[in-house]
């Protein structure tokens, strides 16, 4: 029983982080943007989202408000790396540092929400439809529903117009001018969808742990890397298979890789070392295969 409620907690967080997984997906693989804004509009979500919920707004309302706010936070990396031409690079550090501030601004170093507030996973509309369920299955179900509905509502946009010049930018920037369309203004688009996604992803971290710290994007940006990386080499031969299903299978491997080191006995305050450790092992392991397959 104890290992079951452990695998469904798991995969809650891995569903959950599928979110920002989304987000990283879009500037690393379909942009080629290498955005540290993630470790700064992370936390942001859920300063935001820690600061109106305990003012007593709606919880699902936070999360459209959270996603809004990141979007302002990749708008103003975009503006800086388009308009005032720095490097992706530097431009992901400024605004990242900015954020650092401005979350502290915000909500402090640490704000907690009080139980008797409602959360997304405990609020009315949700107990109306699994208040039969114990608060760790509604936690579950209530992400899968959101990293599905965002991932359908991903995979649609793709199929536009905008969605397909966005990953035309990535491969083929002059393939962009030539049908007469901004290379850079497609550029900001993606950053604005991804960070927004980066912080509703915050968002709802901050009310399933019903705290806020200030601390808590340090490290999310290698996390989100290392499961888009996950889960591309995973179904690499799998052309059928989605980028947005990829990274979410990455996010909850790379979630139950984490959770299986811990019941072995790493240190909590090991953790990151582990996260990075993991990481490079991914980078390595892809490195080598695509070296064996341009060989081959």
């Amino acid at each position: 029983m104890v290992y079951v409620e452990l695998l469904v907690s798991t995969l809650t967080q891995g569903l959950i982080y599928a979110l920002l997984s989304y987000g990283v997906y879009i500037t690393y693989k379909i942009l080629d943007f290498p955005d540290l804004t993630v470790d700064g509009s992370f936390p942001l979500g859920a300063a935001v989202t820690a600061v109106m919920m305990i003012g007593g707004m709606n919880p699902y309302l936070v999360l459209v408000v959270a996603a809004i706010i990141g979007a302002v936070a990749g708008l103003v990396t975009g503006l800086i790396h388009v308009k005032l031409g720095v490097r992706d690079l530097l431009a992901g550090i400024i605004t990242m540092t900015g954020l650092y501030s401005i979350n502290l601004q915000i909500a402090g170093s640490n704000m907690p929400i009080d139980r008797s507030i409602d959360t997304i996973f405990t609020a009315a509309p949700t107990m109306m439809l699994f208040g039969d369920m114990s608060l760790m299955h509604r936690k579950f179900i209530v992400s899968i529903i959101l990293a599905v509905i965002v991932k359908l509502l991903l995979d649609l946009y793709f199929k536009t117009k905008s969605g397909l010049l966005l990953r035309a930018v990535g491969d083929n920037d002059i393939l962009v001018t030539s049908l007469a369309k901004d290379k850079g203004t497609v550029k900001i688009v993606g950053l604005v969808i991804a960070n927004a996604l980066v912080a509703l992803c915050g968002s709802v971290v901050c009310q399933e742990q019903r705290t806020f710290s200030s601390t808590m994007g340090t490290g999310q940006v290698v996390f989100g890397l290392a499961t888009v990386i996950i889960g591309t080499t995973l179904f690499k031969r799998m052309g059928f298979v989605k980028g947005t299903t990829a990274v979410m299978v990455g996010s909850i491997a790379y979630k139950i890789c984490i959770q299986l080191a811990i019941n072995f006995g790493l240190p909590a305050n090991l953790l990151k070392l582990a996260m990075a450790v993991l990481f490079l092992i991914v980078l390595v392991l892809g490195d080598r295969k695509k070296g064996g397959a341009s060989r081959a």
